[in-house]
């Protein structure tokens, strides 16, 4: 798509902003005003050099500033910075335009070196659980992390922590394995545990941590440097497919062969019975300490392996006779190279959520958050069934709706208030009638305070509103372009040839020829291809699979193409070299300069013709919308740069 509007994508880049008003105002549209002093802001801010400051390239930047606000007032008399879409996109805008003058790590960021810090190592560690509900009424969990409490106690007075856990552990595995987990490293367990788990120092029994699963202690044994991942083949002979004597003899026999020289892809294939990897050698994913826990025999063989290429004896697990072949040992990457994946997970891992609520949390505090706890129960009190299909209606008492459901530092919000952003962000939900109502009261408390977060940093800092308004109305404004311009130009193929019509004359062109190009890395390539063409065009698609890239036929002007320029231009096959690729050009015609076709001038009709579409609008919307410009101001404004430019650099 064509997108020629270069001033009006200028102005996005060059970020607008609306200041404070305060007088003198510069000029009004639609009755809403730019003052003197945040145009000259904003030309200072956009114009570094000395010599923009002229008179006339500031009467220039004022008609597209004005032009700018002409257009972003249609956008929002349409509505466009309401629509769900646009709020949510720009939501996410903000969020990331608050970070550096919050002056907080960024979260995601954070969270990823942290876990990238723990791949460093393993831990291995058992646990006890005690079950309880994330929902569980108080009761229970209050009965749960009692029993829990006095399980540590005992652990911690020196009771075998293996027996506490086959005793009293919730765990059903650890009836077999004393709550023992193996080794494990961090984004393999609920981030809570592992949380614990890696501030908990080897010997040492944890703090009590909860779970969506309930209540654990965890007993640290050992903590060492990760080994990173293995990558392993693998021969597995199944338990139960023979009586036992018959499948280890011949797990042994598979490997006399190996040992006596035979190929592993054909005794892999021969004598195991995985059938997703015999026929590929038995290749399995490469697997990091912990990944394999219930074949814990295996995993301790495969890491134990030094060489690319060496064989384990055969060794038996729960699944059967096995022999594993090392292919290669994966220490953990730099973090450069992990960055992007564990950012991509991260940010769907519990952790995230979890961070977030801690970062809330420490905003209510910051705010002054105070709660009205019975106002609270009467208000999600008004759940019914008709809130999980998005169509819930307020029934209650009328002179509820004024009482305060909480306060903050900038004010207090009642449940009027409340009602508004529940009928205003319901939809179908999972959730039960109670914990959606809850979901929508606890967004409606983080909204109120991110509002009152967004009002302290306005205040403190005038060049986060700058950006505000410079992101809002740059998003509108390519919305409404895209519209009202590039779209409607690009494909209104009636419109451009119309306009072609009317302006032949002006689509020109110079010398030109016929040409196409083959373009490979490697001369000899070229060669090859010249000697075909020359022998009556015989190219296969097997020669052109050799081509870096073939063009053409089509017509070429001047400075359209740069080994079509450095070629001589006439009819024939020639060649040339640009950096490392090779070129071979064949001239089929020359075609004197003259009037272009249609079809050759395409691409700068539909520029010129955006262009007049935009000419059109404009004239439109200054009809619609009042445009003043202050003719006093506009003379101090052009005094004060004029005679004051920035230094030279």
């Amino acid at each position: 798509m064509y997108r020629y509007g270069w001033s009006t994508l200028i102005l996005v880049l060059m970020g607008w902003g609306t200041m404070a008003q305060t007088q003198p105002v510069l000029f009004t549209v639609n009755q809403k005003g730019v003052t003197a002093d945040e145009f000259i802001h904003l030309y200072r801010k956009n114009h570094p050099q000395t010599q923009d400051y002229t008179e006339t390239k500031v009467n220039e930047y004022l008609d597209l500033l004005i032009n700018f606000k002409l257009k972003v007032a249609e956008a929002k008399a349409r509505g466009m910075d309401t629509t769900a879409k646009f709020v949510r996109e720009f939501k996410q805008y903000r969020e990331e335009l608050k970070r550096p003058y919050r002056h907080e790590p960024d979260l995601l960021d954070q969270l990823s070196r942290e876990a990238y810090e723990r791949l460093q190592y393993e831990i291995r560690a058992a646990h006890l659980l005690i079950n309880v509900k994330p929902d569980a009424p108080p009761a229970d969990t209050l009965a749960a992390f009692e029993k829990i409490a006095a399980l540590r106690q005992r652990a911690l007075a020196g009771e075998d922590f293996g027996k506490l856990a086959r005793e009293n552990s919730q765990d059903p595995s650890a009836q077999q394995n004393d709550g023992n987990l193996g080794f494990f490293t961090a984004l393999q367990m609920v981030y809570p545990f592992e949380q614990q788990a890696y501030l908990t120092e080897p010997g040492q029994v944890s703090e009590i941590v909860r779970t969506r699963f309930g209540y654990h202690i965890i007993k640290v044994f050992e903590k060492q440097r990760s080994p990173g991942e293995v990558e392993v083949s693998h021969i597995l002979l199944r338990k139960g497919s023979s009586p036992d004597a018959a499948v280890r003899n011949r797990a042994f026999e598979a490997y006399d062969q190996l040992r006596g020289g035979r190929a592993w892809e054909d005794v892999c294939k021969e004598f195991s019975e995985d059938t997703n990897t015999r026929d590929s050698g038995g290749k399995l994913r490469p697997f990091g300490v912990g990944a394999l826990a219930s074949v814990p025999e295996f995993e301790s063989r495969a890491f134990s392996l030094s060489n690319p290429g060496q064989l384990s004896d055969v060794f038996e697990s729960g699944i059967g006779w096995h022999i594993i072949r090392l292919e290669r040992k994966i220490p953990v990457p730099p973090y450069s190279e992990l960055e992007p994946s564990l950012k991509k997970r991260i940010s769907r891992d519990e952790r995230f959520s979890t961070a977030q609520r801690a970062i809330r949390q420490r905003q209510r505090v910051q705010y002054g958050f105070a709660e009205n706890a019975d106002n609270k129960t009467r208000f999600l009190a008004l759940a019914d069934s008709s809130i999980v299909k998005g169509k819930w209606a307020y029934a209650g008492a009328a002179d509820f709706r004024s009482q305060i459901l909480f306060s903050l530092t900038t004010g207090s919000f009642t449940v009027d208030q409340a009602i508004r952003h529940v009928m205003r962000n319901q939809a179908p939900s999972g959730l039960s009638p109670a914990a959606c109502m809850e979901n929508h009261y606890s967004n409606f408390v983080s909204e109120s305070i991110e509002e009152a977060e967004e009002k302290n940093l306005l205040e403190k800092n005038p060049d986060f509103g700058f950006l505000l308004t410079e992101y809002q109305e740059g998003m509108m404004l390519f919305e409404i372009m895209e519209r009202e311009v590039w779209k409607k130009a690009s494909d209104d193929s009636t419109g451009q040839a119309g306009y072609f019509a009317a302006h032949t004359g002006q689509y020109q062109a110079g010398d030109r020829v016929e040409a196409r190009l083959f373009v490979a890395s490697e001369q000899t390539v070229v060669d090859e291809i010249r000697q075909k063409v020359m022998q009556g065009d015989t190219l296969r698609q097997a020669d052109l699979k050799k081509l870096r890239q073939v063009m053409g036929p089509r017509i070429f002007e001047k400075g359209e193409n740069k080994a079509v320029d450095r070629v001589t231009w006439l009819v024939g096959l020639q060649q040339t070299q640009i950096d490392n690729n090779h070129y071979l050009v064949e001239i089929i015609r020359l075609i004197p300069p003259g009037q272009q076709t249609f079809t050759e001038a395409r691409s700068r009709v539909i520029s010129d013709y955006q262009n007049e579409l935009e000419a059109r609008w404009l004239a439109q919307l200054k009809n619609k919308y009042p445009v003043k410009v202050n003719k006093k101001v506009k003379k101090a404004v052009l005094k004060a740069l004029v005679t004051a430019p920035p230094p030279a650099k």
